[in-house]
């Protein structure tokens, strides 16, 4: 009993202590944020998409001019460059998902997770080099075929890297989803005469559909939150451009930046880090709160 107890009240604490340090954060960010909303106009932060940051203690002529903290151009290069991250990542993460938990014999299922495991503990830095050194050059010298002009530091490199580093989360939750279809409707589509590709489309998808939308909203708040691939192969300037092969950065690369530097804590540039992570804070919670929902609406038609 006594053993039990110390148990129960260290898992309790553990608990506790996790859900008090994420308030707390929370807290921190909204506070800081405020003190930066309180010296910067939030219209022109959130619809203006003229970010000249360094301005607010360098003036070209050296004398101290006031900051331009236009963010619209930079949530534009996170939503775009994550945009390209889903586009790569769904359809070989799901059709991954769909071999592994339906066509795969247990001889490759033994070779192909862990290989899956393994490009899921690259480091992103890896993702980076990989991103600047093979895959841009590739880029630019494949559209020069075609006489388009790209960038070496563009969206499409950026969010073509990205999305291969998410496959391996949108192929294991969305396996997880599909082998937990019931295997009574199964057995019941092969007994009605179905071949296993019809069983996938019109039985086993349908089923598993809202975990494996959830398991693609958790690869978007992955991508979101991606800083170092973005700032190997996609540079540091905000762009508000529909070009693919266009550089342009994104709100954790400005949220780095702003705090990187020798500036005082109490600037507009450094405060605008906080502003940044809290509107990129209540984006990522409203997908992930999304994403729990549609999976336990998934377990609960499971349990059915």
């Amino acid at each position: 009993m006594i053993k039990e107890k110390i148990i129960k009240l260290t898992l309790f604490l553990c608990a506790f202590v996790s859900v008090v340090v994420s308030f707390a954060i929370m807290l921190t960010i909204l506070i800081e944020a405020l003190k930066f909303f309180q010296k910067e106009s939030v219209f022109t932060f959130l619809f203006s998409s003229q970010w000249a940051a360094d301005a607010a203690f360098v003036g070209a002529d050296g004398s101290s001019k006031h900051g331009v903290f236009g963010a619209l151009s930079l949530f534009w290069g996170t939503f775009y460059i994550s945009l390209i991250a889903m586009l790569t990542a769904l359809p070989l993460g799901i059709m991954c998902a769909i071999y592994l938990g339906v066509f795969a014999g247990k001889k490759s299922k033994n070779y192909l997770k862990p290989i899956l495991e393994i490009i899921a503990g690259i480091p992103t830095v890896v993702f980076g080099f990989f991103a600047a050194i093979v895959v841009a050059p590739f880029i630019v010298w494949f559209f020069s075929l075609f006489g388009v002009k790209a960038s070496f530091q563009s969206a499409l490199g950026a969010g073509f890297i990205m999305g291969i580093m998410i496959v391996p989360i949108v192929a294991s939750l969305s396996q997880d989803c599909i082998e937990a279809v019931s295997s009574k409707r199964i057995n019941g589509a092969y007994a009605l005469g179905m071949t296993k590709k019809e069983v996938v489309f019109a039985v086993i998808l349908p089923e598993a559909m809202p975990g494996i939308v959830a398991a693609c909203l958790l690869g978007l708040s992955r991508a979101l939150g991606e800083t170092m691939i973005v700032v190997m192969a996609a540079s540091l300037r905000p762009n508000l451009t529909m070009n693919f092969l266009e550089d342009m950065t994104t709100v954790t690369v400005k949220i780095v930046e702003a705090l990187s530097g020798d500036q005082a804590f109490d600037s507009s540039l450094a405060l605008s880090a906080f502003s940044l992570g809290l509107v990129l804070f209540i984006i990522t919670l409203i997908i992930n709160i999304f994403s729990v929902y549609l999976i336990n609406r998934f377990h609960k038609r499971k349990n059915l």
